[in-house]
Order: structure tokens, then sequence, then C-alpha cells
């Protein structure tokens, strides 16, 4: 499938916006460019929703008033990403935007694509915590699953965790959750 955009000119959030759903890509706007990049694979989605699932559980578990979201826009002061998902506070998608404002984003979770490899692990991290996102997650995959758990210090994610497959790692923040990278992926 090919993908026709008549656009000149800088892009903005609203322009990302108003282009058609599109199951199959997720448009982000990276400064004034746009990035398009094809829908996850198969274990990235089951990784994805099992993780989705846990963090759900975990959250309500707790009372936490947080809402776990897959997929969803969120803006930045300098564009729109579309994290795998994002623990945002329960009050900023009450009324079902289109968008999360990035100051209610208490963790984002990228789970690395072998096609943005790049984007998972430097440039979005990178944005992440110019935006002040106080809690960062990273889903490697290669030789086997894994989950580098970072926090927000001085301006930089510091590594906190490393949560290894096979064995559960019982996390504090943004609410306490234990996890076994290796059931994210198992069919």
């Amino acid at each position: 499938m090919s993908v026709a955009i008549d656009h000149t000119g800088p892009w903005t959030v609203a322009d990302v916006l108003a282009l058609p759903e599109d199951r199959t890509i997720r448009y982000e706007l990276l400064g004034e460019s746009l990035v398009m990049s094809p829908a996850p694979g198969v274990r990235h989605q089951r990784a994805s929703f099992r993780l989705h699932v846990a963090l759900d559980a975990a959250a309500r578990a707790v009372g936490a008033p947080v809402e776990i979201l897959e997929g969803v826009n969120v803006v930045l002061p300098s564009g729109l990403v579309v994290p795998d998902l994002v623990v945002a506070d329960a009050g900023a998608t009450a009324e079902d935007p289109a968008t999360v404002d990035i100051d209610a984003v208490q963790l984002v979770v990228e789970l690395v694509s072998p096609g943005n490899r790049t984007m998972d692990r430097k440039v979005k991290p990178m944005l992440y915590a110019e935006a002040a996102v106080p809690r960062f997650w990273r889903v490697e995959f290669d030789p086997a699953p894994m989950l580098a758990v970072y926090e927000l210090e001085g301006g930089r994610y510091v590594e906190r965790a490393t949560a290894l497959a096979g064995a559960t790692t019982n996390l504090d923040a943004p609410f306490p959750v234990a996890i076994d990278p290796a059931g994210l992926t198992r069919q």
C-alpha cells in the first residue's frame, strides 16, 4: 500500500491529526518533519497487549488514578509522538481527547522494533527526558525479552532496573507491578 500525502511546507500537530486514520501506519511529528512507520508486528503487539494488561491490573489493584493507553497521540513541546504504551493521569483522558498532553504522562514504554531501533533507543527517550516524563521503560526482544527501567534524574534517564526473561522483577513505580519479560512474548 502506498501513501499519497499532498502537503507543502512545515508540518504542524494539527496537520498530522488531520491525516486520515490508518492502522497500518503511525504518524509522528519531530520538529516540523513528518515521520511514518509501519504498524508493529505480531510479537510486538502481543508484548504490548500483555504489558498493557499487567500495568492496568497493577494500577487497579492499588487504585492509582491513571489510564494505560496503547498507541495514543502524545503532544510534546517539539511535536507529536505515538509511544507504544503510556501511563497517563486519568483526568487527562476523561473527555476522550485525540491527544494526551505530555504533562499528564507518568510513564512511557517503547518496545524496540527492528525498523525503529534508533528512534526507540535514542531519539524518543531524549524527547521524553526533555519533556520531563518521570519514567521511561524500554522492552528489547533479542536475544531474549528484557525490560530496562529508567527514571528521570537531572534531565536525563538513569537506569534503575533490568528485568530479564525467566525471572520476575518487582517494580515500585509508578505503582507496584511484577513483570517477567518472558511472559510478554510467549505464544
